[in-house]
């Protein structure tokens, strides 16, 4: 097993900034939007300073997951052996490889930001109460148990899961962070979102999982192999949008909800090329489109909630 250089300088903000790859942290961004709208949409007021304050927080949260994801693969050897040709969609950041940073400058990093989390969730706690707190200690121990040894949850086929149980948590901890209770409407609606959020992994996992394979990472995509991502991603999109439909139809989500299925188009674009791409045995970087679009739909899918949400604020 390789180990990466490890550069003699502190760790740059530049290295910091590309270990919590924040082109990955606008679907938390998206996911806090939806669930602060849906607390809007109860007609019970909105603070716009703990607002900022939950969407400050979460995103620190998910840069802390990444920098922990980073630090194990470097110590497994992971990314040190994925060449990462749809970089940056997989492989990790490529921070520590490349030697701008040392996996201990990436737990160091990583212990940081989950301090901020704990010290600023504390405050929005006294506000919103403990229900708040058992949210944020949920996404914060999922996000270290999604890499860490001795579960590393995404190395037992659980990773998908995980990733959809950690962004429903955060639109639930975004609703409770200016309610202060849970609610059905929020739990419900905010299914589909976490759905399509654990599609990105999946697709994700396709071009790592040769090189996962080999350091003993055995997330979904190796296990079920190329056909079986596909068919799983599939069923989980079309999952994700029935279950906003079936959502819509029980009254549970209001009737504007169905804004949500915009993002239906870019998830089924989305998984024909990935079919094709599996029929076809085609490289791995004629993924790029089914990842972009995998991400757009998920952010699509939570903006068009917000929205929805939103509008029905504004007529309270």
């Amino acid at each position: 097993m390789s180990t990466p250089p490890a550069p003699a300088a502190p760790l740059t903000p530049a290295a910091a900034w590309r270990l919590a790859r924040p082109g990955f942290l606008w679907v938390t961004v998206a996911a806090v939007a939806l669930g602060l709208a849906m607390a809007a949409a109860c007609g019970c007021g909105f603070d716009p300073l703990r607002a900022g304050v939950t969407v400050a927080l979460a995103v620190l949260a998910h840069a802390a997951a990444n920098a922990w994801n980073d630090y194990h693969d470097a110590l497994n050897g992971a990314d040190a052996a994925n060449p990462a040709p749809l970089s940056p969609f997989t492989g990790g950041s490529r921070v520590i490889p490349s030697g701008d940073a040392s996996p201990a400058q990436a737990r160091a990093l990583a212990l940081g930001l989950t301090g901020l989390v704990v010290l600023g969730g504390m405050w929005l706690a006294l506000g919103a109460g403990g229900g708040l707190i058992a949210i944020g200690a949920a996404g914060v121990l999922l996000g270290w148990a999604y890499s860490a040894p001795p579960l590393r949850l995404m190395a037992r086929g659980l990773g998908e899961l995980t990733v959809a149980t950690a962004w429903w948590l955060v639109v639930l901890g975004a609703y409770h962070s200016q309610r202060g209770q849970w609610s059905v409407v929020a739990a419900a609606s905010a299914l589909p979102f976490a759905l399509l959020v654990a599609a990105i992994l999946l697709i994700n996992g396709v071009p790592d999982a040769p090189w996962d394979a080999r350091v003993g990472k055995r997330t979904l995509a190796v296990r079920v192999g190329p056909i079986g991502v596909a068919a799983l991603y599939t069923a989980l999109v079309v999952l994700a949008h029935g279950g906003l439909v079936a959502s819509v139809l029980a009254q549970v989500t209001p009737r504007v909800g169905w804004w949500g299925l915009a993002s239906l188009p870019l998830s089924l674009a989305a998984a024909a090329l990935l079919w094709r791409h599996v029929a076809r045995a085609a490289p791995v970087t004629a993924l790029r489109p089914a990842i972009v679009l995998t991400i757009t739909a998920a952010l699509v899918h939570a903006l068009a909630l917000t929205a929805a949400f939103a509008t029905v604020a504004a007529t309270l």
